[in-house]
């Protein structure tokens, strides 16, 4: 009769338990994570994936088996910013004076872009191959819309008001990030004062130029791909 083979074949002994692979993905995908947000924080969101792995300490193959694209890194890395920032919305479409909300998202993006210039370019920038992001700025564009339309039907925002001239402003808004903490937070805020005061409605006021053609991924463009 011949000997039954075993169930456990002797190269599974070589192999670490399950639990202990897992902890060991967890470990390296929060290492990456941490890499991320650091080199870009610092860097914007130019920074090769290869930098990122060897500042995790981990291979590319690790980085590509958690993070197939680069979209999807960012996403992970800024995931609880963009929920910040997406509630931030949420609540000023919820405010009883559009007016009101309209300049309360305004202050939490801007201090959002100055602070880390790593999460601004991650929210603004064209990410087509993370259907997330594309989804979240998309509903972000047609909810600012809303909001808008909203405070010039309250007399408060002026009419010839267009909601690309929010992306000027984040345009202007990202010319002091870089700077240290303390002169980019003072640099944005007085710069959106200005920015709002300009947009109070006046009587008399003269009428602006056309809008530009603008939408909140031109801020940044297109991705450049560095790996």
């Amino acid at each position: 009769m011949p000997a039954q083979s075993s169930r456990n074949p002797s190269s599974s002994a070589s192999e670490p338990p399950v639990r202990e692979q897992r902890a060991d993905a967890r470990h390296n995908r929060a290492r990456l994570l941490q890499a991320a947000r650091e080199a870009y924080t610092l860097n914007g969101t130019d920074v090769p994936s290869s930098t990122i792995a060897r500042r995790a300490g981990v291979g590319a193959a690790t980085l590509y088996r958690h993070f197939p694209t680069r979209g999807s890194l960012i996403a992970a890395a800024f995931s609880e910013q963009f929920a910040e920032c997406v509630a931030a919305l949420d609540e000023a479409l919820r405010d009883d004076d559009p007016w009101r909300g309209l300049c309360s998202v305004l202050a939490k993006v801007c201090r959002m872009q100055a602070e880390d210039r790593g999460f601004s370019a991650a929210f603004l920038d064209e990410s087509p191959d993370d259907p997330d992001l594309h989804r979240e700025r998309a509903r972000a564009e047609a909810g600012l819309a809303q909001l808008v339309e909203r405070a010039k039907n309250t007399g408060h925002l002026r009419k010839d008001f267009d909601p690309s001239d929010v992306t000027l402003l984040l345009l202007a808004n990202s010319g002091v990030v870089g700077q240290s903490p303390e002169v980019s937070l003072a640099a944005s805020r007085r710069l959106l004062a200005f920015f709002l005061q300009s947009c109070r409605t006046t009587d008399g006021a003269p009428s602006l130029p056309p809008p530009a053609p603008l939408r909140l991924d031109d801020v940044y463009g297109p991705p450049r791909r560095t790996d």
